[in-house]
């Protein structure tokens, strides 16, 4: 199992950079955890494809459907006052997004504070480099 971040995970939904190496990652995982707030970032990041006409209104369903089902297998880490704390130290320490810090935080209490070895997925140039200096094994390789 590894931790998904929302820009791995759409793009094993919506043809884009990195479409290949995420799918080939998700073809190998036994599992998928995240974070309670990425259901919401993949379906606002769906629909804003689906408005600027990339994808019609069907596609946008189907699609949408599709990652409805994948995410309701997933491990989710759910919001509470650690992973809020968490959050803000991080973003104390990198140069992340509030919806970042919360990710990054949220993959440091899946694995207990011990993410040396740990796989983390994400396509997010800063969010990798953080993830890296946190200890975690940021994949795909760049």
């Amino acid at each position: 199992m590894r931790f998904w971040d929302s820009s791995a995970l759409v793009p094993l939904f919506i043809e884009e950079t990195g479409t290949d190496a995420v799918t080939a990652l998700s073809n190998q995982d036994a599992g998928v955890a995240a974070w309670w707030g990425t259901l919401v970032e993949c379906a606002a990041t769906l629909s804003r494809i689906g408005r600027q006409g990339q994808l019609s209104r069907e596609e946008e369903f189907r699609v949408r459907q599709r990652f409805l089902r994948f995410a309701s297998a997933w491990l989710e880490i759910e919001p509470s006052g650690e992973l809020r704390s968490g959050a803000v130290e991080l973003a104390g320490i990198h140069p992340l997004r509030a919806a970042d810090a919360l990710q990054l935080s949220a993959a440091r209490l899946w694995v207990e504070g011990n993410p040396n070895g740990r796989e983390f997925v994400c396509l997010d140039r800063r969010l990798r480099e953080a993830a890296l200096r946190e200890g975690f094994r940021v994949l795909p390789d760049a």
